[in-house]
């Protein structure tokens, strides 16, 4: 693995928060996956960085080599990025849109639209599950919207600075095969569900705590929740091996249907980003619109959804709020 300055700010995060616990929370990050990328990072530089007890984290003497070149280059390389990032954007039009994305269902849509609406502007795409890379890629003028989604009231990380306004709310749907005993009802309670083996994305957010909270809510533990990409997810649903955590503008294969959890246990945010002072923040608004466009054409092919969602008004697009950004707080429309 090359070491990159994302790394070196997952190393400070940790030596000023103390833990690694406290550092997940502040990157936006599930702990698992943190502690996974510090065992990287570690194995890079040839060794630990950190003694780690029940007391805390504190750097090793590599730690505090590491630290003391991190606190230096971070700064002057985040400067030089926002210098330029604001020099390349002072044209009156937007010539290109950067669009980074957690592989959202909405993307290919507002792409398709922003081409048409936009016949002279370039755009180019860039597509992670690691939420941190998008905001860092923001906040650095390397992307000029991040497309994500989150659960539950959970926000995008305030430290960088960035404006978020949220497109839609779902109610989060399971994915099961035709022949599930479920499979042609309204709804379907979490509790019905306890039986099942189940199937997610990856990702490095927060939704595989909040899945096990609704699953400990609902009275059970999930037998097992297999973490792999989208074409094998849909296979062993296809196999009756397990079933699948989806959102509504999920469009299943012939043989595979998607019902909403019944009592919105679990609820997914529809999220556009981007940074204030950049170029492309004159044309948020517009960005926004062409998203939103996006999200009804995809949620539209589910009509089940639709009629199950139409009584529930917290759901579905959300009212237009102005967009800004507060360095403490990210601005989000909910």
């Amino acid at each position: 693995m090359n070491l990159e300055l994302r790394h070196l700010k997952v190393v400070c995060t940790i030596a000023e928060t103390g833990s690694v616990t406290k550092a997940a929370s502040t990157l936006g990050l599930a702990q698992p996956a943190l502690t996974a990328q510090l065992q990287r990072i570690e194995r890079a530089l040839g060794g630990p960085l950190f003694d780690r007890d029940r007391r805390g984290a504190r750097p090793t003497a590599l730690g505090e080599l590491v630290l003391a070149r991190a606190r230096v280059l971070l700064p002057a390389m985040k400067g030089l990025q926002d210098e330029a990032a604001r020099l390349a954007g002072n044209g009156s039009a937007l010539t290109r849109y950067r669009i980074g994305s957690t592989m959202g269902p909405i993307v290919g849509g507002l792409l398709r639209r922003l081409a048409e609406d936009q016949p002279q502007a370039q755009i180019t795409t860039y597509s992670t599950w690691l939420r941190d890379e998008l905001y860092e890629k923001l906040a650095g003028g390397r992307l000029d919207f991040a497309m994500l989604g989150m659960c539950g009231d959970s926000s995008p990380s305030a430290e960088f600075g960035l404006a978020w306004t949220a497109v839609a709310v779902d109610g989060v749907c399971v994915m099961l095969p035709e022949s599930h005993k479920a499979a042609g009802a309204d709804e379907v309670a979490l509790g019905e569900l306890a039986d099942d083996n189940w199937v997610a994305a990856p990702g490095d957010g927060c939704f595989a705590d909040c899945f096990a909270a609704a699953c400990a809510r609902a009275g059970f533990t999930p037998r097992q929740v297999f973490e792999i990409d989208v074409r094998a997810a849909i296979d062993m649903v296809e196999s009756g091996a397990a079933i699948g955590i989806c959102q509504p503008t999920f469009r299943p294969p012939p043989g595979l249907v998607t019902v909403p959890l019944a009592g919105t246990p679990l609820r997914w945010r529809h999220l556009v980003g981007w940074h204030p002072e950049s170029g492309a923040a004159g044309f948020a608004h517009r960005v926004v619109e062409l998203a939103t466009e996006s999200y009804l054409d995809s949620v539209a092919r589910n009509t089940r959804y639709l009629d199950w969602v139409a009584d529930k008004p917290r759901l579905g697009v959300q009212s237009p709020a102005p967009v800004h950004a507060d360095e403490r707080q990210p601005a989000i429309a909910s």
